[in-house]
C-alpha cells in the first residue's frame, strides 16, 4: 500500500507568505554579502599590485584621505579605477547589505497589512538612517 501526502494547498498567484518573505531576504543577504566579497577582492587585489614594493610605515598612523570618506569621494575613485576606494566601496556595500533587508521587511510587512511590524521596521529604518546621516 502506497500513502499519498495530501496535496499542497495551492495558494493564489501573487500570494506573499512569510515562507517566501523568510527565502527573499536570505537571498538578499546572501547576494550582498557575496557582491561586498567579490568587490573587496577585486579591490585588494588591485591595491596589492599598486603597492606591492612599497614599505608600510607603521609609526605614523595615516587615516584615509578625505575624499574616501564621503560617499561621492568613494564613487568618484571607484569611476577611476582606484583601488582604496574600491575596497570602500566593499565595505558600503557590506553595510548596505542589512539595510536593504530592512527597507525589504517593511516593503513586505506593507503588503501583508501587519502594522506592528511595519512599525517595527520603520524604527529600524529610521535608527540606521539616523546613524548614517546624522552630522559628526
Amino acid at each position: 500500500m502506497v500513502l499519498r501526502e495530501k496535496p499542497a494547498e495551492q495558494q493564489p498567484e501573487g500570494h506573499f507568505d512569510d515562507r517566501s518573505m523568510e527565502t527573499i531576504m536570505g537571498r538578499l543577504l546572501q547576494i550582498g554579502v557575496l557582491l561586498a566579497s567579490f568587490v573587496m577582492l577585486v579591490g585588494g587585489l588591485l591595491y596589492v599590485r599598486a603597492h606591492h614594493e612599497g614599505v608600510p610605515d607603521y609609526r605614523v598612523f595615516k587615516g584615509e584621505p578625505q575624499a574616501l570618506r564621503h560617499i561621492g569621494g568613494v564613487m568618484s575613485g571607484v569611476k577611476v579605477g582606484e583601488p582604496a576606494a574600491i575596497i570602500q566601496f566593499a565595505v558600503l556595500l557590506l553595510i548596505a547589505t542589512p539595510v536593504a533587508r530592512v527597507i525589504f521587511a517593511l516593503i513586505a510587512f506593507g503588503i501583508e497589512r501587519d502594522k506592528l511590524y511595519i512599525g517595527v521596521s520603520a524604527l529600524v529604518l529610521a535608527v540606521l538612517l539616523y546613524g548614517f546621516f546624522r552630522s559628526q
